[in-house]
Order: C-alpha cells, then structure tokens, then sequence
C-alpha cells in the first residue's frame, strides 16, 4: 500500500536524524525535542497560538503516559531511604553474606543480589540497599572493590534495568512508543536480556581473573565511596535504632511482601499498569509502617519527608525524559489528539506511514533491522541517561519492523537493551557515580572496565536478534 507522505513525515524524519547526531555529539536533545514539537505543530494548525500551545499540551500528554513509572520509582525510592536509615536493609542481606567466601564468590553473589533487589527497587537505590553492606565483606574476602563496583553495576543497571520485569518502566517507554502492549515487549526482551546478561558479565570476570592473575590490574581506587565518600546515595549518616527484633521481623516481611506481589502477578495474570500499582501500593504500606516505628510521634511528618525525597529523585531522573518523550509520542496516537485529523487520508500515524514508504523504497532485512536498532539505541543512550532515548528505539522499532514486515517486539525490546545497557548506567562515567561512589572507585576506571565486555554482549545479542526477528 502506498502512503502519501506530506511535510508533516519529512519534518519528523529530519528531526529525529538531527536528534541522532547531536546524540552521537554527546549534546543535550530537549530543545531540539521542544523546536521539533514547535514545527509539527505550525504546519499542522498553521496557527502560531495552536503550535506554542501544542507544546505544553504534548508535555501534559507525556506525562499522562508516564506518571505511573514516575510515581513507583519515587516510591520506591522513599521506601528505600527509611530502610538504609534505620539499617533494615542490613538485616536483610545478612544472611547472604555468609555464602561470599572466595573472590569468585562474591562477584557472583553480588551481582545475583544486586540483580533480585533491582528488580524490585531500581538499580541505584538498590546501590544504597547492598552496597554498603556487602562491599566490606567482599574486599575482605580478596574481590578488589573495581571487581565489586563492576558486579553491582553489570547485574543492576545493565541486567536488572534493561529487562525492568517487576516495576515495568522501561518496557512501557519503548512498548508505547513502539505501538506494542507492555507484554509482548517484555516477552520478547527475556531472551535478549539473558544473552546479554550472560555474555556480559562472563566476559567481564573472566578479564578480571586475567589481569589480576598477570598483574596488569588497577583498582581504580579515590578517596570517599561508603566508608566515608560523599556519594548521593550516602545520606546514611543519621542511623535510626530500632530494636533488634523488630528489625529482624521487617527483614522478614518485607521480601515476604514482594513475593506475595510476584505470586499475585502470576496467578492473577497481572501486567503493565497493574503489576506497577501492586508493587507501589505494598512499596507504601511498607514506607508508612517502617517510618510510624522508626519515628513514632514524628511518623505523620516524616512519611510526608521521604515521599518528598522520593519524589526529587523521580522527577529529577524523569525531568530530562519528559518533552523527548512528547516528541516522540508525536510519531503514533498523540499527533491527532493534539493537533487533529490533519494527516493524508488513510494515514495509521507518521512512523506507521514512514516504515511504509522505507519497505516500499529502501531494502530491509533481519540483520539490517538487527544493528541498526543496537546501534540507535546504544546512541541514545549516550547521554548517560538510559531512559530519555528509549522512546526513540521505539519508534525507531515500529518504523523497521512495518518495513520488514515482521519483528516488532524483539526489534523494540533490542533497542531498549541496547539503550540501558550503555546509558543506564554501565558506560557511561557520570552515569556510574552512584556505584563508583559506594564502593569508592573512579567512575571512568569501570567505564573502562565495563566497555569491552557490553560490547561484545551487544555484538553477541545482536546476531542472537537477527535469528529472532
């Protein structure tokens, strides 16, 4: 079928190239998001008031998309600061120290640790969880703390982020710019994960026996991290005592609380949205009882506190994903609520109508569709920030998978991969301060260290893409 296409899809596909570029430039995109919103919406109205207005509306229609992912990481976050405050989190990998008894050990129990709580908590805030506690019993047992900064960051920003299976943030990203249900994203993104996941950290262990058996290892090591740094993430000066049963009785509860959640997912066939609300509402009942005991009288007040400090990071995080969402939800559903039936007759949106005019005009296939995604969404992610270009992959996903006629969500669910591995916080240094901080590393000596090995995990998962689409 032949699509018309009008200035409204050469506009669009301009901005999304000069977007790339400015990408690879390691240059901020927002304002060029913001200029691209201005333009769609001048030739669409033709109308100065409706494009200057179009824009406040598509940040409003960005957020309405997003507010349940801002809203459970902010939760989660609040949730987590009264636990590393009243040491709860101690009490709760304890247990697990006991099995870290050889450098091996530990690198893989870490990074398993690192990877269940991230799943539940987000990775940074889970940095703040474990990080502290186990990093001690690491090095003391010979895992240098560069090996430790790598497990907790490789199994929590790169593993843990770039599947997102429990909270489901950055599955809804790609799934929504992509057209696709948050499920069949998900779905397809579990072998891709694995693979990389595998790839990945084997390589990097394997390098780090290497060089510490041939003496070619540095630690990286700076003055602060957990034992006495000034990390964003070691605001745990203030410790509140509580009694050592009641502790032991919440270190209990509350992983027994997120399984139940895991168990309720399963068997009431929860996803999406709903999965989200089951681990936020639990996320709250938890924060409100930990801070009515930590606190007592001054429970009402600090409840408020931490959702306070929860909700900064949540939009601080977010504030940058915001207006280059609503440029790229421009691409489906949003450009016609915005800015109305304005679109070529028999149009389905302007990524629907571009990835028809690519399969009509320019030949694609798996493999091409495959590095092309990886190779966006290791771009986008190169501002550090693993979640502002994920809409982007997704969109990108959309365009090649309708040209290829096949391989929508494992292409969109590959770009996403692709994103947070790179961006999330495993490349890029500024990105890795909340890991390099804990354990008192440089941020650019694990950059270094993390770079071979995603690497050749995005080559390997690549080519395992190619054979899925």
């Amino acid at each position: 079928m032949d699509i018309q296409l009008s200035p409204l899809h050469y506009v669009y596909l301009s901005f999304i190239v000069f977007i790339m570029a400015l990408l690879i430039k390691r240059r901020d995109t927002t304002l060029i998001c913001v200029v691209g919103i201005f333009a769609l919406g001048l030739i669409a109205t033709e109308s100065l008031s409706g494009s200057v207005s179009g824009i406040f509306n598509s940040f409003i229609f960005a957020i309405k998309e997003l507010i349940g992912t801002i809203l459970i990481i902010s939760i989660i976050v609040s949730m987590s600061r009264i636990l590393i405050k009243t040491g709860v989190n101690e009490m709760m990998v304890a247990p697990l120290t006991r099995f870290l008894r050889s450098p091996a050990l530990a690198f893989w129990g870490i990074g398993i640790i690192m990877m269940v709580t991230s799943w539940f908590f987000w990775p940074s805030p889970g940095v703040a969880l474990i990080g502290a506690v186990l990093l001690p019993v690491a090095v003391r047992v010979g895992l240098p703390a560069l090996g430790a900064a790598m497990a907790m960051n490789l199994f929590g920003h790169g593993i843990a982020l770039s599947g997102d299976y429990i909270i489901q943030g950055a599955p809804k990203l790609t799934a929504d710019a992509a057209g696709l249900p948050v499920s069949s994203v998900m779905e397809a993104s579990i072998p891709l994960v694995i693979v990389m996941g595998v790839v990945t950290t084997a390589a990097a262990f394997w390098m780090m026996r290497r060089d510490m058996k041939n003496g070619t290892w540095r630690d990286g090591l700076v003055t602060g991290g957990s034992s006495g740094g000034n990390g964003e993430f070691n605001e745990i000066d203030d410790k509140i005592v509580l009694p050592h049963r009641v502790k032991q009785a919440l270190a209990l509860l509350i992983p027994f609380l997120f399984l139940i959640d895991v168990l309720a997912m399963f068997i009431l066939n929860l996803q999406g949205g709903d999965a989200t609300a089951l681990v936020g509402g639990t996320a709250v009942f938890i924060l409100i009882a930990v801070t009515m005991l930590a606190h007592r009288n001054q429970g009402l007040e600090q409840t408020t506190s931490y959702l306070i400090e929860g909700f900064q990071f949540g939009f601080k995080v977010f504030g940058p994903v915001i207006p280059i969402a609503a440029f790229f939800y421009l691409g489906d559903s949003a450009f016609t609520e915005l800015f109305g039936k304005v679109l070529p007759e028999g149009s389905h949106g302007i990524v629907n109508d571009l990835g028809v005019a690519l399969a009509n005009n320019v030949p694609l296939n798996q493999a091409v569709g495959a590095v092309t995604l990886t190779v966006t969404g290791s771009i986008t992610g190169l501002d550090g920030s693993g979640f502002s270009g994920i809409s982007l992959a997704g969109s990108i996903a959309h365009l090649f998978a309708t040209a290829i006629g096949s391989g929508a969500a494992t292409l969109t669910a590959l770009g996403q991969v692709a994103a947070i591995w790179v961006g999330g916080g495993t490349l890029i240094p500024w990105a890795l301060i909340p890991a390099a901080a804990i354990c008192g590393v440089s941020p650019f000596e694990l950059a270094r260290r993390n770079l071979k090995p995603v690497l050749l995990g995005l080559a390997v998962t690549t080519i395992v893409a190619m054979f899925l689409i």
